[in-house]
């Protein structure tokens, strides 16, 4: 009969189950992971905070393997991030399916709060937003029949009303279904129905340590809720998680496949050179199952194993249309950005990163510990205090650059490091003149930390200085994000706007080691 079974299962599951799970799914900052199904297609979104586009979303066939196929937010009609920090812009994304229309529905913290859009297309495009009347974050939709419900935690009370999915107005009072456990900060939640019971999933004790899953349910959508016996059902804040390099485990949400078992997808992070995180929270998976009392077991019980992903590399090729996964720091300034002949011109913007302005920076997210990223940079018409090259950054208060720039005190270019928030490291080179030419920048990581050099010719490097990972980890400088790297400029020289100085990048690679 087991045979017989395994024979009618689908072929995704089979594959599925077939190999070790492989965790994280989706590595680097890829937090706050909302997935849905619909037919043999998985699609799932994770937030975003500062960067632009926002909101990548993610297809897979069989819950392990993905592939980012495009950003919700790519148009500032939607988006606007002014002065957005790492601890601000777009949090946690809830997508939907319902009646031949995807939904995509989160806050934007810092302006104007929550909002939906929807699209026919998960690739695209998506409608301009729908702004909503319930406050809180991490919105939610379900749908039954005819009705919509809007979920979200104002006052740190998990709160529930009915909306219009085509207009967004709401259409009946909040109410208050449940205040969680007593974690602090009960958020995230998602609602599920199953054998005539609504499960309310959410999560408590904040995106930190005690991070944890909780699960209550009613015959009645707007309650009572009971909570399940076995809360919570998904942490590692615990005896037996305590040693695990994975930790921060939280917000997750639930999906059923085809053959009719269920899977939760869900943040975590990795700890590297002690109680340090710098790539992010990132988005796990784990097997769920429901016993015959009608609650969810998460993972057998057990804690969740990491088993990283294959190693996998990425040239950014200029002379094409950037992928999906190149981002901004805010909504970008197009007049500094121009692809032409194969490479990527920066004009820099006139504000330091620090300062929060839409830098003019374009990268990817750093999503292993080991890696190579290298580019080749020219300079022209560099005046003082102009800089560009290459960019480690955790948020606007913590970051390091690789430069090129030019003193006009000596009369020469200097290839500089700085490590800005914390301290500076300072290193010269005399490449004389007024045009550079044909530099190659690297950056190195090893986990514990990142190393930076320079070449003339492409082939012999020099160490510039070592930074530790630490200085750039959530711990240190704070945030809700994780590392992402590339090219930047600078224009220290903010009375030169016309034919300003600006730097060429013929390829951006990242290699994991």
């Amino acid at each position: 009969m087991k045979k017989l079974l395994l024979l009618l299962l689908p072929v995704c599951c089979l594959q599925l189950w077939a190999q070790e799970l492989r965790n994280p799914i989706i590595p680097g900052f890829h937090p706050d992971p909302s997935v849905c199904r619909v037919g043999a297609d998985y699609y799932l979104v994770n937030s975003s905070f500062e960067y632009f586009p926002g909101v990548p979303i993610f297809h897979s066939t069989d819950l392990v393997n993905w592939k980012q196929i495009g950003n919700v937010l790519n148009r500032e009609s939607q988006l606007s991030l002014k002065d957005a920090t790492g601890w601000q812009g777009i949090y946690a994304p809830t997508i939907r399916y319902n009646n031949g229309r995807y939904y995509m529905i989160t806050t934007l913290v810092g302006d104007k709060g929550n909002f939906m859009v929807t699209a026919t297309n998960p690739a695209g495009p998506w409608s301009d937003p729908v702004w909503l009347k319930q406050g809180g974050i991490d919105p939610s939709l379900y749908f039954e029949g005819q009705k919509c419900y809007m979920v979200s935690n104002p006052d740190n009370t998990i709160t529930l009303c009915e909306i219009d999915a085509k207009t967004g107005r709401q259409l009946t009072e909040s109410r208050s279904i449940w205040r969680g456990t007593g974690g602090r900060w009960p958020e995230g939640p998602h609602i599920y129905k199953k054998g005539g019971y609504f499960y309310l999933l959410i999560s408590e004790g904040g995106t930190e340590l005690a991070h944890s899953i909780t699960i209550a349910r009613s015959k009645n959508i707007y309650g009572p809720y009971e909570a399940c016996p076995s809360n919570p059902i998904l942490t590692h804040c615990s005896l037996k998680g305590q040693d695990s390099p994975i930790q921060g485990t939280g917000h997750g949400d639930l999906v059923e496949d085809a053959s009719g078992h269920w899977w939760m997808v869900f943040l975590a992070y990795r700890n590297f050179n002690g109680s340090y995180h710098h790539l992010g929270r990132e988005t796990f998976l784990a097997p769920v199952e429901w016993k015959a009392d009608g609650w969810p077991v998460v993972n057998g019980g057990n804690i969740i194993a990491l088993n990283e992903p294959p190693k996998k590399s990425r040239y950014v090729d200029f002379s094409k249309p950037l992928g999906p996964d190149m981002i901004y720091i805010q909504n970008p300034d197009s007049s500094t950005y121009w692809q032409h002949d194969g490479k990527m011109r920066l004009y820099g913007s006139v504000y330091e990163m620090h300062e929060n302005k839409q830098p003019t920076f374009v990268g990817m997210r750093q999503e292993s510990a080991k890696f190579v990223l290298d580019t080749k940079i020219s300079a022209f018409d560099f005046t003082e205090g102009d800089e560009a090259g290459l960019c480690v950054y955790q948020m606007h208060e913590g970051y390091v650059q690789c430069c090129v720039s030019y003193s006009r005190g000596n009369s020469r270019f200097r290839l500089r490091l700085v490590l800005k928030g914390m301290q500076a490291f300072l290193v010269d080179r005399n490449f004389g003149g007024s045009l550079l030419e044909n530099v190659w920048l690297r950056v190195k990581s090893d986990g514990v930390k990142y190393y930076f050099y320079y070449s003339i010719n492409g082939q012999k490097y020099t160490l510039l200085d070592a930074v530790p990972c630490a200085l750039l980890s959530t711990e240190t400088v704070g945030g809700f994000t994780g590392v992402t790297m590339g090219i930047y400029a600078y224009n220290g020289n903010p009375k030169f706007q016309m034919g300003r100085s600006y730097a060429d990048f013929d390829y951006l690679e990242y290699v994991e080691e």
